[in-house]
């Protein structure tokens, strides 16, 4: 006689075999009288969890791998902790990888994670590696993008709407009488679309879009620190800059304590994200803000969807992001 499964529990209390795993894991909202209940069912089935074992029978290990480019990016433990929670909701444990923006690593990472027999992948905001992309959705391998997409595949995506984005902080900008706008970005598709949305809310406004205003820069503060200098060292430098995500801003921030350029009195900064740095740096930083509780939401709920129903259909969300004015940005001042 084989030995009794989880779904021989689950069938047998009348409940998901992630309501089991919750109990086992002890994750999740249970009510007592199903915990007990749950819990006496395996005892009368002498059932014994093995993930290992269970995952080598090619059943459910109850993992979603979680992959960031950048451990060092704020927004990233934020999206792991919302992630984590949605996930355990649900039953599963989330495995986190970084990648360190190398495609090497992301190949790496796969194959190691393929043999621990995860049952999904989330992949968030960055992945290099399109051979190893390409085979995983040929695969049918359950895979879903997080605050990014790829539009040219046929990957499902949850993100949030970096045009839009892009555009209220450039309309944030205008508003208060500023015409001279820099961007410094990062290499990436997101911040390609946000630009998109500063240019169009130029565009609208009657205001040239002047590509020298553009500067691209690496990930991290002291890269953006040094880009900034671009900007900030002209004779004629802009009056406000909107940095694609909140490093970049901070590092302007940084760039301009250097230069004694006093902010917002003589230069307003934006960033994109709102992690808590925004609340912390001095002065507080205005950020364009993303629904991280809602995207993570979507995100499991899609992920476990794809994993209980290999047909699931593809789908490609997109969220709208707010605005936090805080001490960074001001009107302009009158010459």
């Amino acid at each position: 006689m084989s030995s009794p499964t989880i779904y021989d529990v689950a069938r047998a209390a009348g409940v998901s075999t992630a309501t089991v795993s919750k109990v086992i894991n002890n994750t999740g909202r249970i009510s007592a009288k199903t915990r007990e209940k749950i819990q006496r069912i395996m005892e009368d089935l002498n059932y014994s969890p093995n993930v290992i074992a269970s995952a080598m029978k090619g059943k459910s290990t109850y993992q979603i791998a979680f992959l960031i480019p950048d451990v060092s990016n704020p927004i990233y433990a934020e999206y792991l902790k919302h992630i984590e929670e949605s996930g355990q909701e649900f039953g599963y444990n989330i495995v986190m990888c970084s990648t360190d923006n190398q495609a090497d690593k992301e190949s790496r990472h796969i194959t190691l994670l393929k043999q621990r027999r995860v049952d999904g992948l989330i992949i968030a905001s960055k992945f290099n590696n399109a051979a190893v992309l390409r085979q995983l959705i040929d695969e049918k391998f359950p895979l879903v993008l997080f605050a990014h997409e790829r539009p040219e595949l046929p990957v499902p995506s949850v993100t949030v709407d970096d045009y839009i984005g892009g555009y209220m902080a450039a309309s944030h900008l205008i508003s208060l009488g500023h015409r001279r706008i820099g961007v410094l970005a990062e290499d990436s598709l997101s911040s390609k679309d946000r630009i998109r949305g500063y240019q169009c809310a130029l565009t609208e406004a009657g205001l040239a879009v002047q590509e020298n205003l553009i500067v691209v820069s690496g990930p991290s503060v002291s890269d953006s620190e040094m880009a900034a200098a671009n900007l900030l060292d002209r004779e004629d430098r802009p009056t406000a800059i909107f940095g694609c995500n909140d490093l970049l801003a901070i590092g302007v921030l940084q760039a301009c304590r250097a230069r004694g350029i006093r902010v917002p009195d003589q230069l307003s900064v934006i960033g994109f994200d709102d992690t808590q740095l925004c609340s912390i740096v001095s002065p507080k930083l205005t950020s364009i803000a993303q629904p991280i509780r809602k995207l993570s939401k979507e995100t499991i709920d899609m992920i476990i969807r794809m994993i209980e129903q290999a047909d699931t259909p593809k789908q490609r969300i997109k969220m709208l992001p707010e605005i936090s004015i805080r001490e960074s940005t001001a009107k302009l001042a009158q010459a």
